[in-house]
């Protein structure tokens, strides 16, 4: 398989496709922890959306109605979403620095200040 920009290989382990080993190997991790009952829940690819989209406004029959997308939404696509000790977690796994682009930092901060959740990244 390919590489992608931060060569990282993408993993495949029966259905399940993973961004890079790392995340293979967290997601073994998480899923023992899990059998073992020391977190719960455990959820892939949780979509957070940060801004919605923001549509058009149409009058029809003296009421205004959504029209087309002016703006699509901004959203924020957690790798790994669990319960631990009644709180929710939200963890990013993250190869180095070279990873955090502007974008993941801004809607890192978006997700604190709009959802009130700080990403554990690992």
């Amino acid at each position: 398989m390919r590489t992608n920009k931060y060569h990282a290989y993408k993993c495949k382990v029966g259905d399940e496709v993973f961004h890079s080993r790392k995340e293979l190997h967290r997601y073994q991790e998480l899923c023992l922890l899990e059998k073992a009952g020391h977190i719960k829940n455990l959820r892939r690819e949780v979509k957070y959306i940060l801004i919605p989209a923001i549509r058009e406004i149409i009058w029809k029959n003296g009421r205004p109605r959504q029209g087309k997308v002016i703006e699509k939404e901004c959203s924020y696509i957690a790798d790994f979403v669990y319960e631990e000790n009644g709180q929710t977690v939200v963890e990013d796994v993250k190869g180095g620095s070279a990873t955090k682009t502007d974008a993941y930092i801004i809607k890192r901060k978006l997700m604190l200040y709009v959802h009130g959740i700080r990403i554990m990244e690992v």
